[in-house]
């Protein structure tokens, strides 16, 4: 009898000790299935909000509920072996204090079985993010452009530039220094997202940030082309899956109407 070494999973201490090294490769997943797919290539698989609007279509994050998230992190947890599990905050769920924080992030972790949680805010958050990290709750950062506040922010601007690039650079050393073991450097300007990756010891995740970055990150939905109400300027379409489903559903509908659907192979003899 032969055996194998079992998978080992990638820990929030792998991923920060990766700073400086081969890129980290992150992506979105939502589903089991997809999730399948992402871990075989990804280092993090991220179960982010913007789920409330490529899978349940919803005009922003906002609307997204901690049991959603929940929903979909136990989804995902069943097809990841190898990547690092980490599963968005929704909007409103911690922002109160650490307090409320870390009952989320608690209950999040439990119900999903994920190794770590995410939640946007720099200086604001280094409190917090401390708090949780201090009481063993893995926390991603994410600064920049901050999906949960652009009702406050004026949109999804890109973020970085003139005077904003020093509140850039403070949040990200907020977060690195609160205990954050990554952060998510989101539509910010080039060679800004450059300097902080190279004033930060914590990987940065760049999402139409810098090739500089620690790591790369993008919704999957937009990178197969399968989520196209609208398209960032920063994604690369890596295929056109929302395009042949159409076509794929075109077809079959035309099949059925002709009664070419179902065929003799498609259906059960008496015997």
């Amino acid at each position: 009898m032969s055996a194998s070494a079992p998978q080992k999973t990638l820990t929030p201490a792998a991923i920060r000790a990766r700073k400086g090294g081969t890129p980290l490769v992150c992506l979105t997943a939502y589903s089991t299935p997809m999730a399948r797919f992402v871990d075989a290539h990804a280092d993090v698989i991220l179960v982010g909000d913007s789920l409330g609007m490529v899978v349940h279509g919803l005009p922003s994050t906002i609307g997204v509920t901690v049991e959603m998230m929940i929903l979909h992190g136990r989804a995902v947890r069943r097809g990841t072996g190898r990547a690092l599990l980490v599963v968005d905050l929704p909007f409103g769920s911690y922002e109160e204090g650490p307090d409320q924080a870390f009952r989320t992030a608690a209950r999040v972790m439990a119900e999903t079985g994920c190794a770590a949680v995410k939640l946007e805010g720099g200086e604001t958050m280094a409190e917090t993010i401390a708090f949780l990290t201090r009481r063993a709750i893995p926390v991603m950062a994410h600064v920049g452009l901050m999906p949960q506040s652009v009702n406050v922010t004026g949109g999804y601007r890109v973020q970085g530039r003139g005077a904003e690039a020093e509140q850039v650079i403070r949040d990200a050393r907020a977060v690195a220094e609160a205990g954050a073991f990554a952060v998510v450097l989101e539509k910010i300007t080039e060679p800004l997202a450059r300097d902080i990756t190279e004033r930060v010891a914590i990987p940065t995740i760049g999402i139409g940030a810098s090739p500089a970055c620690d790591g790369q990150i993008l919704v999957v939905d937009d990178m197969l082309g399968l989520f196209t109400d609208f398209r960032p300027s920063f994604v690369r379409r890596y295929a056109e899956l929302g395009q042949a489903t159409d076509a794929a559903i075109a077809a079959y509908a035309e099949d059925v109407r002709a009664r070419r659907f179902p065929a003799r192979e498609h259906t059960f003899p008496e015997s």
